[in-house]
């Protein structure tokens, strides 16, 4: 399978996947096997198509300007959604630990070192 040409259409697309997959927006499999979302990486590819956007104004064609603008605003419409229900959703519960003898470790005697 061969590459499709670099152009500048295809780093939008590719910075575009790359957020909206941090954002937890692609799932490949069950519900089990989905990834956590990590907002700062995509946050970050978000900010990068922010910049590709202020150093190329004016030097974009029609068609160029519409798909990266059009881009930033749905995956900031989407960052702000996924923020969202990153927050209702309950924190994790610490694994719980148990000694080799399988007693709970918190009843253990304690080393304290000051």
């Amino acid at each position: 399978m061969s590459m499709p040409p670099a152009s500048f259409e295809f780093l939008i697309f590719s910075l575009r996947t790359q957020a909206e997959m941090n954002m937890g927006l692609y799932n490949f499999g069950g519900e089990e096997d989905g990834r956590e979302p990590n907002l700062d990486l995509a946050r970050h590819a978000i900010d990068l198509l922010a910049v590709i956007q202020e150093k190329t104004k004016s030097n974009l064609s029609l068609e160029e300007d519409r798909l990266l603008s059009n881009s930033l605003t749905e995956l900031r419409f989407r960052f702000v959604q996924a923020t969202e229900k990153a927050k209702q959703v309950p924190a994790k519960e610490p694994p719980l630990v148990v000694a080799p003898d399988g007693s709970n470790p918190e009843d253990a005697p304690r080393i304290i070192i000051p």
